[in-house]
Parts: C-alpha cells; structure tokens; sequence
C-alpha cells in the first residue's frame, strides 16, 4: 500500500543482505524522463501499468538478486505477483490503514491515485477499498510482516527465518 515504508525499508534491507536495491517508482521515472503523476495525466493508468509491468521485467532480468521496492499497485497487474513470486521473495508490508492515512495526510495531494479526496477520512475509505481489491494478491507474498513492527531488524530476522526453513 502507498506508505507502507516500501522503500525505506528497502534500502535498509539491502545494505543488510549487500544486494543492490531498486526503487521501481523510481526505475519507471528515470526511463520515462517524466514523473508518475505526469505520466498518469497524459496517458492515464492503463499505460503507466503496462510501463510498470515492462519496466518490472527490465529490472529482474538486469539484477537477478537484488532488494526491489514495488508500488503498491504492482503486484495487481499484467501478472506481476506471479513473476514476483517466482523470481524471488515477495513481502507484504501489513500497516494499518490508520497509519497509512496518518503518514498520507500531507503528502497524497503528490500521488496520483489519491489527489482529488477531500479529507481524512475520504482517504481512509480510499484506502480500505484499496486494501480490499488488492489483499488477494498482497497474500500471495510468501512473507507478511503485519502491524507497525515492519523495521529492517524484524523483517530482516523474518526472511532469516524463512531462508533456514524453506
């Protein structure tokens, strides 16, 4: 989900597995030349999608290990969780829709699929209804850290764990 501290908690599990880590978002601006928010204006969502899905593949087969931090509507199209699953090891990062909005509150006016909601609480209906389309996909992660524990400690002893079980 926007928020859920993809990238944050990206970078810091990178440089605790020294694998190189990738911000797609950032991937898909730097090819482009143009932000999301500007893409999504002038060609709408089905094409950033299919940018995202091609850039997606682009960024696997040129790093076969590393950390890579999705949008939170990746996984959810053009097959992205399958590849996701199948290539490496998918996390979701279960926050609360509570903090999501408390973190969002300032900052949605930035992210295209949030832009126009009024309020608080018109993005917290936003988020919900998001989290429910997209918790069929989220589930197929083979890790979930739930809650607001989700640090580069925890999740980095959860996918430890995993790693020597699986």
């Amino acid at each position: 989900m926007p928020a859920a501290g993809k990238t944050t908690l990206g970078r810091g599990l990178a440089a605790r597995f020294e694998l190189p880590f990738r911000d797609l978002d950032e991937e898909i601006v730097r090819r482009e030349g143009r932000s999301v928010a500007e893409m999504f204006a002038a060609e709408g969502e089905a094409y950033f999608r299919q940018v995202e899905a091609d850039t997606l593949r682009a960024v696997l087969a040129e790093h076969p290990r590393l950390v890579l931090a999705t949008g939170g509507g990746t996984p959810c199209f053009h097959h992205n969780m399958a590849l996701l699953t199948q290539t490496g090891l998918a996390l979701w990062l279960d926050v609360p829709v509570a903090e999501l909005v408390a973190r969002l509150q300032h900052a949605a006016a930035t992210r295209p699929l949030l832009a126009a909601l009024p309020d608080a609480a018109a993005l917290a209906r936003r988020l919900e209804e998001t989290l429910a389309a997209r918790q069929g996909f989220y589930g197929q992660a083979a890790l979930r850290c739930a809650g607001l524990t989700c640090t580069v400690e925890a999740v980095y002893a959860l996918v430890q764990r995993y790693l020597a079980t699986g």
